[in-house]
């Protein structure tokens, strides 16, 4: 069922029927249009039919798995928010070792009103707010906040809206550390109580992406921080 009111469609990709219909209630409270798939492969006919300003993709899905699509948006240029959903360590465990462009994710269980507020909180960042020209150089990384756009060298990377909200956290501040309970406040707009791992998993994506170029340095026992320029 599709329904469409005025934030926008969101695309709740789920193949346990109970979940779904909780992510659908909450997300139709918050005045979203819902449609709901339970097939991967039919699912990403559907975001390129749809077009939704969000997608909470369940990994593990048969066929093509949650993973595999959020893959084939990215190749497309797609860059529609993703919220994963995990269900299992080794699930996790993927996403911590993969450059696959997600923006969030939750694990199962999960509280369906967290749900809907993480889903808000991305669109937020995917929106962005108007900032006064700021551009900022960190190794061979060069960020321009005000056109939301980063440079590895000559070479411009496709970073998410979390993404980019995180570089350009660290890379405001060189030099400073970072916990990661600060950078999931301060970033996330989330209590530390909502699981730092997602500091980790992004920290990876964008390492993955900017490469040998990536300012981000390991505190250990501590958390991040981005080498001065």
């Amino acid at each position: 069922m599709t329904t469409q009111p005025g934030r926008g469609l969101v695309l709740v990709v789920e193949d346990d029927p109970a979940i779904a219909e909780l992510a659908s209630l909450y997300l139709r409270r918050d005045g979203f249009g819902v449609h709901v798939e339970a097939d991967g492969g039919a699912a990403l006919a559907t975001i390129r039919r749809l077009r939704p300003v969000a997608i909470v993709l369940d990994i593990g899905l048969s066929g093509m798995d949650g993973i595999e699509i959020c893959r084939a948006l990215r190749a497309d240029g797609d860059w529609t928010p993703v919220l994963f959903v995990t269900a299992r360590d080794d699930e996790l465990d993927r996403l911590l070792g993969l450059e696959i462009g997600a923006d969030d994710y939750l694990t199962k269980p999960f509280s369906p009103r967290e749900l809907s507020a993480r889903v808000r909180t991305v669109l937020r960042r995917a929106a962005g707010t108007p900032s006064p020209a700021e551009t900022y150089t960190a190794g061979g990384v060069r960020v321009d906040v005000t056109q939301r756009r980063v440079w590895a060298e000559d070479t411009e990377i496709a970073l998410t809206s979390t993404e980019f909200e995180l570089l350009t956290h660290l890379v405001r501040r060189p030099g400073q550390v970072f916990s990661r309970e600060q950078l999931l406040s301060s970033v996330w707009g989330y209590a530390a109580s909502a699981g730092t791992r997602t500091v980790d998993v992004h920290i990876a994506q964008l390492r993955g992406k900017l490469g040998e170029h990536s300012p981000i340095r390991t505190v250990r026992g501590i958390g991040y921080a981005a080498d001065a320029g």
